[in-house]
């Protein structure tokens, strides 16, 4: 179940605009990780509508990323030879209010706008374009998020890739095992059976958000063998201190999941007051060197705005505000 969700101390007229303007869903299971007396919860700030959120900055874009410029059918986005995404979804079970693709996920049908969910004939091209690809290695289901898609869908999307030979990894990015567990159903890890090699990628991204359903929810994918992996963003106000990170990271590797990425927040519009300078989060990386084992440090990334892919924001790539992209070529990239 998914209800509305108020900020301390807001108005309803700025959050109803936000609510014009941005998809808004809380799961029970959020609800009760987040204490409501303390107006600076760190699961709070990352799901509750803020007025915050209608700021919008020179530098902000409706597409960060750049996902359109690679997007050479629906639901495809191919911005490397060897992988892609698919994404046959645009709805979530919550909607995250730094997310960067804020403005294509959502039920904006219900509001007379496009949507980007891939009907039957759209999900078929999409499987087309993959079947015409033989350089794709590895395909990455996203969204939106994929695992609010029945099992029966899923297992049909997994029996199509299965039949694909040159497709050798699934990958599904989700945020539903930490935000809504209960969906994590002995249907749905059966569904994902393959002979390929299958990952499944959690969002999280603080260490409250771990909760024992959570735990019993990441089980269930590990007792097929499917391995996880976790993606975190960091985020002024809910994880922009070495401790709460050492803390998230502990606690993921504690649930067998393996921290893969800690994202720069991208320039999404609306998330300014997310975002923090490169500099900080290079400096809180290397605070976390001595404190943690190797297996709970995640690289961490800057998703270069414009479409140009994701490069490491270390020494050799990131440097003086200037960034080297996968191809080696370079652009500026200011924090504000």
């Amino acid at each position: 179940m998914a209800r509305k969700a108020v900020l301390h101390n807001e108005t309803s007229e700025a959050l109803s605009e936000v609510g014009r303007r941005y998809a808004v869903a809380v799961t029970e299971d959020v609800y009760a990780t987040i204490n409501p007396l303390d107006p600076l919860d760190p699961v709070a700030r990352q799901y509750m509508p803020s007025a915050e959120e209608l700021k919008t900055t020179p530098r902000e874009l409706e597409d960060p990323i750049g996902d359109d410029a690679h997007s050479p059918i629906k639901g495809i986005v191919h911005r490397y030879p060897d992988r892609l995404l698919l994404k046959p979804a645009h709805v979530c079970a919550v909607y995250c209010r730094f997310c960067f693709r804020r403005e294509m996920v959502g039920p904006k049908q219900e509001n007379g706008g496009k949507s980007e969910a891939l009907d039957a004939a759209e999900l078929e091209a999409a499987l087309d374009y993959i079947r015409a690809a033989p350089k794709v290695w590895e395909v990455i289901v996203t969204g939106g998020d994929p695992f609010v898609l029945s099992p029966r869908r899923v297992k049909c999307l997994m029996e199509a890739l299965n039949a694909i030979d040159h497709v050798k990894v699934i990958r599904f990015h989700t945020r539903v095992p930490v935000a809504d567990p209960s969906r994590v159903t002995d249907e749905l890890t059966d569904a994902l059976e393959s002979d390929k090699a299958v990952y499944v990628v959690l969002h999280c991204n603080h260490a409250n958000e771990l909760t024992d359903k959570v735990r019993a929810a990441a089980q269930k994918f590990l007792r097929k063998g499917i391995p996880l992996l976790s993606q975190s963003v960091l985020l002024k106000g809910v994880n922009d201190d070495a401790k709460a990170l050492e803390n998230l990271f502990r606690k993921l590797v504690e649930f067998r999941i393996k921290p893969y990425y800690l994202h720069h927040p991208d320039m999404a519009r609306g998330t300014s007051h997310f975002r923090l300078p490169v500099s900080k989060g290079r400096a809180l990386m290397k605070k976390l060197l001595g404190r943690l084992s190797g297996i709970a440090q995640p690289r961490y990334m800057l998703d270069i705005p414009g479409g140009f892919g994701k490069v490491p924001l270390e020494d050799g790539y990131c440097n003086d505000g200037v960034v080297t992209d996968w191809q080696g070529e370079t652009h500026v990239y200011q924090d504000e």
